[in-house]
């Protein structure tokens, strides 16, 4: 099948979507490592991972939101990354609360949250 007659819908998909659903899996990867398996590089190292790793979330989501959903007015696609953020957030630090030498912090979710917003807004 020729480049040309792939559906447009799956090129936005793969495009904005998957692209996400990769990084969410990223995500989940790293959370799963046990505590001793990730070295101490530098002080506060915690936070700046979260930090970053949230404000690519928040770009990714919203980019995907914006490009398949051009009707959402720039609040609204604001409020729902940052809502999106905040429940993948929660949902991390639940997942790390099961992996060894991990544990859930509402540090780490206020980090996350705070990056989700800064993210979107800045997109």
């Amino acid at each position: 099948m020729p480049a040309n007659n792939i559906d447009p819908g799956f090129k936005k998909f793969t495009k904005y979507w998957l692209v996400l659903l990769l990084w969410l899996g990223v995500i989940f990867y790293f959370s799963s490592l046990p505590g001793k398996d990730i070295p101490a590089l530098f002080p506060l190292q915690d936070i700046l991972f979260h930090a970053v790793t949230y404000a690519v979330l928040a770009y990714l989501f919203i980019r995907a939101l914006k490009n398949t959903c051009p009707g959402l007015a720039r609040p609204k696609l604001i409020l729902f990354t940052f809502v999106f953020g905040v429940i993948y957030g929660l949902s991390d630090e639940f997942h790390q609360s099961f992996v060894p030498g991990r544990q859930a912090s509402a540090f780490d979710l206020f980090v996350d949250s705070v990056s989700c917003f800064i993210g979107s807004f800045f997109y």
